[in-house]
């Protein structure tokens, strides 16, 4: 019996995931719908994190407070031991998440009309972002082959050259699951050297490595000190506690450090809310036994799936690298998005993602998230079959 068997009713919990189906999908009533959609966990936040909070609650008063040196110093030595990733404390900077941070990069490097290139199919807010600040996009499409993707560095290469600014990397890839290699991250670091295009690196999945495999933080290859790169990282999705609301820039170069300092003094951005830090260190300094345990789980839910729903005609699934999210390839049934998405949620009664939400390159694909307790993995693979019977 694995602590990750344990179903939990998050119904009436103001959950997005399991209370907002009705919003998100167009639905009146999503109460017999099963949620395998939006990236959060539906299992228990380790022991130690709940311990820490609890702690934090028997203090009755809930003022302003800050990030201890504790806590900056758990951060560095998780992603020195878990990759191998030397971070200076003093380069750290705080935010309320991966996405206000990606905000604040944007607009704080570049300006309204700049152009900011993303390799498509990606996670939504990569796009999404900078079309509400008015920055202009560029896609420039991953190969795929078999439902796993690749970097085409010729068509990347003529893309920054249409004067591109900002390059945002997605390392592990979502939706794709693909842990980038060390020789892509130089090579795309090379070329945002040469073009002078800024990076933001989105690593929140850095922790979520599927069987062995083994995620390189982009600020650790070869020239990357040469380059303008902001590296963005978070407990959150890995130990689920995104409604916690903290993340981390990591910004080694010391004016663009000093440049996201004063957007967020501009802003009116301070410290993180009172019970963050506990998080954060209780996560980074007890929450290994867990993580380790939930990957082997995860990648049991994982295999059992693939095995399953590859039964059905025209389904193909590739075992990701990272995430617990799994890409779903459906295109050799000949049906089109709509009616796949009618058929999950009306006959199946199963909330998955259409693939285009992640940009037209990814039509033809569903993003499943694997994340919960082995019982929900097989009532959820049953109403797949039965959408597709």
């Amino acid at each position: 019996m694995s602590i990750f068997d344990e179903a939990y009713v998050r119904r009436s919990t103001r959950s997005v995931k399991w209370d907002r189906m009705d919003m998100v999908y167009s639905i009146p009533d999503a109460s017999e719908i099963l949620p395998m959609w939006v990236a959060d966990m539906d299992f228990a936040a380790p022991q130690p994190v709940i311990k820490a909070l609890h702690k934090r609650l028997e203090h009755p008063v809930f003022g302003y407070s800050y990030v201890c040196d504790d806590c900056k110093e758990s951060i560095v030595s998780w992603f020195k031991k878990r990759h191998q990733w030397t971070i200076d404390p003093a380069t750290i900077l705080f935010n309320q998440g991966v996405v206000p941070a990606i905000a604040s990069i944007v607009e704080t490097f570049t300006e309204p009309g700049d152009k900011i290139a993303v390799s498509t199919p990606v996670y939504p807010p990569f796009f999404n972002v900078p079309k509400h600040q008015q920055r202009e996009i560029v896609s420039c499409d991953l190969v795929e082959a078999s439902g796993t993707y690749h970097y085409d560095f010729q068509n990347l290469e003529e893309t920054f050259k249409q004067g591109v600014k900002m390059y945002i990397l997605c390392n592990p890839h979502n939706p794709g699951g693909i842990v980038w290699s060390e020789k892509d991250l130089e090579r795309l670091v090379e070329l945002a050297i040469q073009y002078n295009v800024f990076i933001i690196s989105d690593e929140i999945h850095a922790d979520l490595l599927m069987d062995g495999n083994k995620h390189i933080p982009l600020l650790t290859v070869k020239r990357a000190e040469e380059a303008n790169i902001v590296t963005c990282i978070a407990p959150t999705k890995t130990f689920n506690i995104a409604g916690i609301q903290a993340a981390m820039m990591v910004v080694p170069n010391a004016q663009l450090r000093a440049q996201l300092e004063q957007h967020a003094l501009a802003h009116g951005q301070f410290e993180l809310n009172t019970f963050a830090p506990a998080a954060i260190h209780a996560a980074y300094t007890h929450g290994e036994q867990w993580l380790d345990e939930l990957l082997s789980y995860l990648s049991e839910n994982m295999d059992y799936i693939i095995k399953e729903l590859t039964t059905i005609p025209g389904i193909q699934i590739a075992k990701p690298q990272a995430t617990y999210l799994l890409w779903i390839d459906y295109r050799a049934t000949g049906l089109e998005e709509k009616e796949v998405m009618d058929r999950l949620l009306t006959i199946g009664k199963l909330a998955l993602e259409p693939g285009t939400k992640y940009g037209e390159a990814g039509r033809g694909f569903l993003r499943m998230n694997v994340a919960a307790s082995f019982e929900t993995i097989k009532d959820g693979v049953q109403r797949f079959k039965k959408a597709f019977a």
